[in-house]
């Protein structure tokens, strides 16, 4: 990770989505999503699309709730284990939404937010997988907070809202994998 807090093995997109974090808030959170534009279809630009802000919302029947959204991830996992970054980890991204991690509120003020693309009931790629985890060891590295009992699921954070990174997701596995 450079001093500007870009992870370097992305491929960097500046999203405009972000702001600064609350002064004198430690980055103590990793929270995984998942995301797939349109739902089960990969490989496609609608993911970078909608993080940078210009989706097209008539692309798709799906979109349509798309309409005005902004949001972001600080990272992107693709199907073939291509990271990306849209937010340095410095800055606050918009990926969790309304949330709660052990009675605080507002997680994006104090976590890094990480999208696998996929969705909650397709099994994620190995690759997904062991790139996720050297990157959660980089992470730690540089923000010791974030212990294994501080990565959670967007389900976590946002019970009945929220079911990503899903069923799918081998915690088990990625947890061996950073150990």
């Amino acid at each position: 990770m450079n001093h500007q807090h870009i992870y370097q093995n992305a491929v960097y997109r500046h999203s405009p989505h972000f702001n600064q974090r609350p002064e004198k808030i430690a980055i103590s959170l990793l929270v995984i999503h998942c995301i797939s534009l349109p739902e089960g279809q990969f490989g496609l630009n609608h993911i970078d699309d909608l993080f940078l802000g210009c989706i097209n919302c008539n692309a798709h029947p799906d979109f349509k709730d798309l309409a005005g959204l902004e949001v972001s991830a600080h990272i992107l996992i693709r199907r073939d284990g291509q990271v990306i970054q849209y937010v340095p980890f410095d800055k606050r991204a918009w990926h969790a939404g309304v949330s709660e991690f052990n009675g605080v509120p507002n997680c994006n003020d104090f976590s890094i937010g990480i999208e696998l693309e996929g969705c909650d009931n397709l099994a994620y790629e190995d690759i997904q997988y062991k790139t996720l985890a050297e990157l959660t060891k980089e992470i730690q590295i540089r923000y010791p907070d974030i212990t294994q009992q501080r990565i959670v699921g967007h389900s976590d954070i946002a019970p009945g809202r929220k079911t990503d990174p899903g069923k799918a997701f081998d915690w088990e596995h990625y947890f061996s994998l950073i150990d």
